[in-house]
């Protein structure tokens, strides 16, 4: 699940270096396009070893609802448009399956 959650999150946020920046918040555009990228390699190295990396997992779950719950609040309130309530719907969906995987992941030796 983590590997295929890190594939998912490259696909879909290395295009977003392409789109037109915003005239404000730039740099915190990029800064979260680039964040969001470094934790694809971390679900990357979860996925190869997940009793191992069992203790990474809170923050794999966290990186997912930090975005996804705020949008999709924002969504409900008319901020922000469907297109984005939809990935925050699918970051809902790879943050439960996060919690599955954790709590069904052994504790390693």
């Amino acid at each position: 699940m983590f590997r295929w959650a890190a594939i998912y999150g490259v696909i879909v946020l290395t295009p977003l270096y392409l789109v037109p920046l915003p005239r404000v918040g730039a740099e915190t555009f990029l800064g979260f396009i680039g964040l969001a990228l470094v934790f694809q390699g971390v679900f990357w190295t979860i996925g190869g070893d997940p009793v191992k990396f069992r203790t990474l997992m809170p923050y794999a779950i966290a990186e997912k609802f930090v975005f996804a719950l705020p949008a999709i609040t924002l969504f409900f309130i008319g901020v922000t448009p469907p297109t984005i309530a939809l990935f925050a719907a699918i970051d809902v969906m790879l943050g439960i399956g996060f919690m599955i995987a954790w709590q069904r992941t052994p504790v390693g030796a």
